[in-house]
């Protein structure tokens, strides 16, 4: 049984995945279960998966999407499977590793300290922190981040950042239990199904459940499957969320459906 599970997906990752970083970060830290998610790669991803599965059989899992379904889905089985695996935690990374493995002992150190649900990155430049991302992305980044926070009502500062660990719960395996209503920014509908959740267990909001955690490091790499597109459906998306958590009459909807995954306290 592992402590922690981290989901990475894929998709034609073949030449971004990075053997000479995943091996030796496995081989000294064996609490560590990385689960692979093939989302229907057309490339030699599969292949490389199985090379790496084979030098680390006790340390590595795939599971392989048979077609191609995004990077929100692959997430959400992949969490689901992860659960399944009753480690105390479980979460996700990018495949191309912007996000050091070794950021997994900070989160988890969070997780461990404070009685908190969910860990968070945040790529925040700040002195002594090496955080390389284009201006563009960064500028346009930080719009998407405002309209976010002021659609979600938190002080969230960076909802799409690729790393994010969660403490294993029967409510977490029934947030990630229905397929997500957005594609590009599900991060944001994870979001939106704690605070949901939070509100309906009478508990600590959000607010105090979630801790949003400035990264050391992230190293924007090449490839990404992020496109300038994106951007532009991504105001369509935000739409989206704001009528699940504030339009009366699909609210009431969606919450029905996500609460009735909910165990009874």
């Amino acid at each position: 049984m592992n402590h922690t599970v981290i989901v990475i997906p894929c998709y034609n990752e073949a030449a971004r995945l990075d053997q000479s970083k995943i091996l030796p970060f496995l081989q000294n830290h064996p609490e560590i279960f990385l689960l692979f998610v093939d989302d229907g790669s057309t490339d030699q991803t599969g292949r490389l998966l199985h090379t790496l599965k084979n030098e680390h059989p006790a340390q590595i899992g795939i599971l392989i999407l048979s077609q191609n379904q995004g990077k929100a889905e692959a997430v959400r089985q992949g969490i689901l499977k992860a659960l399944e695996m009753k480690g105390a935690y479980v979460g996700f990374f990018d495949a191309d590793l912007s996000t050091p493995l070794k950021a997994i002992a900070d989160f988890k150190a969070l997780l461990d300290r404070y009685p908190v649900d969910a860990v968070i990155g945040a790529r925040v430049k700040l002195l002594g922190r090496a955080i390389d991302r284009k201006k563009s992305r960064h500028y346009l980044g930080r719009i998407f981040a405002t309209l976010a926070s002021m659609i979600l009502e938190l002080p969230v500062y960076d909802t799409q950042c690729g790393a994010k660990i969660f403490r294993n719960s029967p409510d977490l395996k029934a947030m990630f239990s229905i397929p997500f209503r957005v594609a590009w920014s599900f991060d944001i509908e994870i979001l939106a199904r704690f605070k949901i959740v939070a509100a309906y267990r009478k508990g600590p909001g959000a607010q105090t459940a979630i801790i949003e955690h400035p990264l050391d490091e992230w190293i924007h790499k090449d490839g990404s499957k992020v496109k300038a597109l994106d951007f532009f459906w991504a105001p369509l998306e935000l739409l989206t969320l704001f009528s699940i958590l504030h339009l009366p009459w699909v609210s009431h909807r969606y919450r029905k459906r996500l609460l009735e995954k909910l165990p009874r306290a």
